[in-house]
């Protein structure tokens, strides 16, 4: 999916907010750029270039918002390069990070981004293709119990699947201890894309872990299947069982750990702090990139709906974008942004940002800011889109800064002057 996903064309910087070239190490201040906005203050959409298909939007704003500028002065700064293909990112409660490397190591980093230490001896990965080391939380009694959380592709006898491990972290902070895999995502396919595997805590404790239905047409039906975990939102418990008096415990064949389906590459999960709501970013095919707000037992369409077309060109199935029963995105893009990990804004230090939703943006390379009002996105900004460089994990620190691992190895600082 990312191989394709990079074939996309690059975002051109003339249609975003100006940021000089960061070099590592550096840093630099972004300020709003000087076309003049429309009357209502907001600016033409960002995105200009002609889409995929001509499928119409179900409702206003569903694509291609208005255009925003950021007005706070904002400083951006590489605090390492050092990183080997990272794919999550989580805030440790003494302000340092953990990071996930693809290949299978983890990498705690220092408050400022140094890396500190390296955590060795997980489980072996398969890193071919969209595989590895891939998602990382923390419980939230972390501080007592240092207990981690994380998401890998594993080879099985019938091919590979995302799984699900925890263990606890040593005392010297070099490797996990009692380590136990307690959900692995079935059935097993002989295919290394379409992975998912975002995990968030809800406030009881469990998990929100994002399945993918594994990309090939052989496995994309399964989406709307309840007996298979691909193509689904799993709700768990933090020793992988179904967290009780879920949407379809009582539904006959159905697997009672999925919360919702009809998903085709969810690849960002997190909680709106304005709402309680479970958003999700998702990738589509060649156009239709989704986000959408994740409701118990609902059907999310993939692949009977889609505002996207096949690789090739042409129709996924019928080629239609709505059917009752089944659930709009509260956005989407075409051509593609590909993406990756997701964060709201949580803090107060950038006033204007509070709560918007930030989307790591794989082959588009770039952070995309969405303005939330109401669920709907009532506006849009491009950042670091001069960077050339593909977000993959994104967080807020304890200081109020937004941060970005890529697959470069980079870790950058998003912060107020």
């Amino acid at each position: 999916m990312i191989t394709n996903h990079i074939k996309a064309l690059l975002v051109g910087a003339a249609l975003v907010a100006a940021i000089p070239a960061c070099k590592s190490g550096s840093d630099h201040t972004e300020t709003a750029g000087e076309e003049s906005p429309m009357p209502d203050s907001t600016y033409a959409p960002v995105e200009t270039k002609e889409p995929n298909s001509k499928y119409k939007p179900a409702f206003e704003g569903q694509t291609r918002a208005p255009g925003v500028k950021t007005k706070t002065p904002i400083n951006i700064t590489v605090l390492t390069s050092e990183l080997d293909h990272p794919w999550g990112i989580v805030n440790l409660p003494d302000g340092r990070f953990l990071v996930t490397e693809k290949t299978g190591t983890m990498r705690i980093l220092t408050a400022d981004g140094k890396p500190q230490k390296k955590i060795t001896g997980l489980p072996e990965v398969n890193s071919e293709g969209q595989g590895g080391l891939q998602d990382v939380n923390i419980d939230p009694q972390f501080a007592s119990n240092r207990l981690v959380y994380w998401t890998f592709s594993e080879k099985n006898p019938g091919g590979n699947l995302a799984a699900v491990a925890k263990g606890k972290l040593s005392a010297d902070e070099t490797k996990i201890e009692d380590i136990k895999v307690i959900y692995r995502v079935t059935p097993a396919f002989d295919g290394t894309l379409h992975y998912g595997s975002r995990i968030v805590f809800d406030k009881e404790g469990n998990i929100f872990l994002s399945a993918g239905e594994r990309s090939s047409t052989e496995t994309r039906e399964q989406a709307q299947q309840l007996n298979s975990s691909l193509g689904k939102i799993i709700h768990i418990t933090t020793e992988g069982k179904a967290v009780p008096n879920g949407p379809f415990a009582s539904t006959s064949n159905a697997r009672p750990e999925i919360y919702s389906y009809g998903h085709r590459n969810p690849n960002g999960l997190a909680f709106n702090p304005a709402t309680g709501d479970l958003w999700e970013s998702e990738f589509g095919p060649r156009g239709g990139d989704e986000i959408n707000i994740i409701r118990p037992g609902k059907n999310y369409g993939w692949p009977v709906i889609t505002y996207g077309i096949e690789y090739a060109g042409g129709k996924v199935l019928t080629g239609i974008q709505q059917k009752e029963g089944m659930e709009q995105p509260v956005y989407y893009w075409d051509p593609v942004l590909s993406p990756a990990g997701i964060t709201f804004y949580n803090s107060d230090v950038i006033p204007e940002w509070k709560n918007n939703l930030f989307v790591g943006g794989l082959s588009s390379m770039h952070i995309a800011r969405l303005v939330i009002k109401d669920d709907k996105v009532v506006g849009e900004e491009r950042l670091l889109a001069d960077e050339g460089q593909r977000f993959r994990a994104l967080t807020v620190g304890k200081d109020g800064a937004l941060y970005a691992v890529t697959d470069a190895g980079r870790l950058y600082k998003v912060s107020k002057k």
